[in-house]
Order: C-alpha cells, then structure tokens, then sequence
C-alpha cells in the first residue's frame, strides 16, 4: 500500500466514525477518487494507457485513435454552427487526447476550449499536451453563471458518486460501507430511496443490488440552468431505464478497473483503482428534459461514429490504425456498450450522429 493509499484509509475510516459509524456509497466513491490529493482522480497515479505495462489502468476512445475526435468534430461542428456558438466546454478531459483531436480537427473556427477537470496532476498532463493552442485553452473550477458553446463528455456521467441500495425481498436498504477489524466493510441501513421500477417491487428478485444517479442527474440539471445556448454530448456505457434494471442485473453495476483488469470490489485498494457505475440514459434524458433541455437523440457509439464519418476516416487509415479505430465500433468492443446522449438549449436541429439508428424511444 502506498502512502497515498495509507492516508486516504484513515482519511475515510475518521470520517464513517465522525458520521456516528456509517457511510452512504456514494460519499465513500467520492472520497475514493475525489479526496484532495489523495483520491484516484487527485493522485498523481498514471490512470490512461494502452497497455498495463506502462503503468495505466484502462483505455479510453480518445486515447484508442485519433478518429474518435476527428469523427466527434463532425457532430461539434455542425452543433457550433446551428446553436451560433464558438466555444467547447470539456467535462474532465483526462490527459487532453480528445482536447487536441478536436482542436485540431475544427481549426481556427474554433474560439475557446474551456475544461473543467477536478484533477490537478491531470490538469498539468493536459496542459503540457495542449501548449500549442495558447491561450485559447482555459481551465475553470466552477461554471460561469452563463455557457454558450458545445458541452462534450467522454465517460464523465460513469465516474460520479452513486447510492447503492439492497432489495431483501420485503424492504430496500441503502448499501454504505462501515470500519470492522482492520479495512472496509458493507452495511445497510433502512431507506426512503428506491430505484426507479420501485412500484414493480416484484421486478427486482430478492438480493438485488442496484445504484440510483442522485448526483449525475443533478450534474445534468446544474449544466442545463447555465447552459444558456448550445448543445451537449456525453458519451458512455450504460442502458436505458428497463435495460439498466433488468431482473438479470441484479448484482448492480459497480465496478473497478485496475492494471487493465476489472473487478467488483470498491472497498480494496482504494484510491488505487477506478471506480465507476454504468449510466442510467433515461435518468439522464429525462433530467435534462426536466430542466428545460430538448433531447438531441441517443443511440450507440457506433451508430454515433459511422453517422459522424468514421468509415470514410477509416479508409484513409493505414492498417493499424483501421484495427484500433474498428474497436470503437466493433459490438464487443466499445461500440454496443458505449452510449451517446445529446441535448440542445435553444433552437433544436436535427443531429447528424442520430441520423440513423437513434434509440430516443428506448428511454
């Protein structure tokens, strides 16, 4: 255990005995990688690789080709166009790939790219990789009161705090994580919360485990009162509402990605390994729209990308680089899986990544 590691248990265990000996998963998720300097996102730990051998924990698009963001421009430069708009907002932009692939993919027409990222060590990653665009990046820590521009989101929504809750066949319990013996530990305690499909109780077999998005889905509300005009993109694993709480689902959707490998216990090596939760799309959909934000359209990150332009980018590709770009969109790679929302504030358009095969009525 590192000395990170080693302060950031006794940071947690301090505050479960502070909160009377209990702790809700989502505070414990976002301590895990949000604490000050020490969670996985605030360390200084290599977290974006290719390979484990270099130290990293998982693969991103952006970092997997290029054509991600070149094929993503497409999309953000016909949202520029239609909403009137000069600015990118990135939501934790990593180590900046997908910054300066639609930098350089949009050029000049492109006024600002603002980043709000939560990482210091991240940040500094980024701004090394972004030096040749000047001072047309900024990084904010807050949102200005007023945003006109494109918002995109590359595995974002994944990575924010969400509460567990336990079904025992009679009652739901929130699952939240107590000190015994010497680590970390389940317990439940009684609850109001439930997941959507609470009034199908007999939907859910009895031990399921399952996540509500509290703070996702008042992250989308937050971005909807300030975005003022423009459009946002988040791109995802997850499913819609039936799909996400499917009786076969009934071990949740919490996992953890470590030296390239997944596993499903939060409660070891903590703040050395990713933790994150599938999404909820109609959670999401439906909080935008509930905030005044029209639903641009949802379907696949392959549908997204091949509407976008990829095929015809991927035959200008050389072979290596047609092999990486084809797991973005291959079914068992990240092209079923991954998800594509988008929103509008302001004038509606029809999108191009929805052109064909949108799932908007799947949410």
């Amino acid at each position: 255990m590192t000395s990170q590691a080693a302060e950031l248990k006794v940071q947690i265990r301090r505050e479960i005995e502070a909160a009377g000996g209990w702790l809700g998963f989502d505070r414990f998720m976002a301590l895990a990688l949000y604490a000050p300097g020490l969670g996985y996102y605030s360390n200084d730990r290599l977290k974006f690789g290719l390979m484990p051998e270099g130290g990293s924990d998982f693969v991103t698009a952006p970092e997997l080709s290029p054509l991600f963001g070149r094929s993503l421009a497409v999309q953000v430069q016909q949202a520029l166009e239609a909403t009137q708009t000069e600015e990118i907002w990135e939501f934790g932009a990593g180590t900046g790939a997908l910054a300066e692939q639609l930098l350089d993919a949009l050029g000049p027409t492109l006024r600002r790219y603002n980043i709000v990222d939560l990482s210091g060590s991240l940040r500094a990653r980024q701004a090394e990789r972004l030096a040749p665009w000047g001072d047309r990046i900024l990084w904010h820590d807050a949102l200005p009161p007023d945003i006109h521009g494109v918002v995109v989101g590359n595995e974002v929504l994944d990575a924010m705090p969400v509460q567990l809750l336990h079904w025992d066949g009679e009652c739901w319990w929130e699952r939240g994580v107590t000190w015994r013996g010497d680590g970390f530990a389940w317990a439940d305690r009684a609850t109001d919360a439930r997941p959507p499909l609470d009034h199908e109780q007999d939907h859910f077999p009895a031990g399921t485990v399952t996540e509500i998005h509290v703070q996702g889905e008042a992250f989308i509300r937050t971005l909807a009162a300030h975005l003022k005009r423009g459009a946002a993109f988040f791109m995802d694993y997850g499913f819609p509402e039936s799909e996400y709480y499917h009786p076969q689902r009934s071990g949740g959707t919490v996992m953890c990605h470590h030296a390239h490998r997944a596993d499903p216990d939060p409660l070891l090596l903590v703040g050395q390994k990713d933790i994150t939760a599938h999404v909820n799309f109609t959670g999401i959909a439906v909080a935008g729209q509930d905030a005044s934000l029209e639903v641009l359209g949802y379907t696949s990150q392959a549908n997204f990308l091949i509407n976008c332009g990829l095929i015809d980018a991927m035959a200008q590709a050389d072979l290596a680089g047609r092999a990486m770009a084809h797991r973005l969109v291959a079914e068992h790679e990240m092209g079923e899986l991954f998800k594509v929302v988008g929103f509008v504030a302001g004038a509606s358009f029809d999108a191009l990544g929805f052109s064909r095969g949108d799932r908007s009525h799947t949410l």
